[in-house]
């Protein structure tokens, strides 16, 4: 992999698994605690999409509750990575905003703040159509934020240094105010690998800052209930929605 080949973080999802699996991401747990809202206001639930999977790292903690798991994700350089660690939960490469399974789930989950990539409010609206689109009456939507407008910290820096599987990554960021609505987070990586030496690539994040009222009404205009859950899940909390009508 040099800096040419690799456009962004999504586009390297061995080296994504290396920062967050190093930094201690613990998928277990946040996986357990959206199991838990889900099965309050849904029992029975059996199948659960995870859109913007990633790497897959919640996906085999849901094959563990649920008869039926899929995931679908934008990046291919993500993908191939969970294609690999999960060859048995099937995986589509779609958009958050307007993919199409051509059936329902009992649950529908969209997790470290990837409906944070959308960008303005009526993104954020069709989003939400789509999800609730894929749901069963009674199935349950789980999302989690990016920061609100309110909580965002301008002008952090942040820094790790892991090593996983002989991949030594040196990641440091740097996150401004990017306009009213948005942030933008720089980021630099230094890899290192024996046989490999040392590369360095840089990626952009322009995230979407939406105020807790636009996640609500994006759940209301979608046919959904809206509860907004903080204090059990590391991060700006949960929104957690359910579709009109019996399970």
């Amino acid at each position: 992999m040099t800096t040419q080949e690799v456009k962004g973080i999504y586009d390297a999802g061995d080296v994504y698994d290396a920062v967050y699996g190093g930094r201690g991401k613990d998928y277990g747990s946040e996986s357990a605690v959206v199991t838990g809202h889900i099965r309050r206001r849904h029992p029975r639930a059996a199948s659960i999409l995870d859109v913007g999977c990633g790497t897959g790292g919640h996906l085999n903690y849901f094959a563990q509750e649920f008869d039926e798991v899929q995931g679908v994700d934008l990046a291919e350089g993500m993908l191939a990575v969970a294609r690999r660690n999960h060859p048995g939960i099937p995986l589509t490469t779609g958009d958050m905003r307007s993919f199409d399974l051509g059936r329902r789930f009992d649950a529908v989950v969209s997790l470290f703040a990837a409906t944070g990539n959308l960008v303005g409010r009526k993104e954020l609206d069709v989003t939400l159509a789509t999800f609730s689109r894929h749901l069963v009456p009674g199935g349950v939507v789980v999302i989690e934020p990016w920061w609100f407008p309110e909580n965002f910290t301008p002008d952090h820096v942040g820094a790790s240094v892991t090593t996983v599987d002989g991949r030594t990554v040196a990641r440091v960021s740097h996150t401004v105010r990017h306009s009213e609505a948005a942030s933008r987070m720089d980021v630099h990586y230094v890899l290192a690998e024996p046989g490999r030496g040392v590369e360095h690539f840089s990626d952009t994040h322009v995230m979407a800052l939406y105020r807790r009222e636009e996640y609500e009404k994006a759940f209301t205009a979608a046919g959904l209930s809206v509860e907004y859950i903080t204090g059990e899940y590391a991060g700006n909390g949960l929104f957690i929605g359910v579709k009109e009508g019996d399970a």
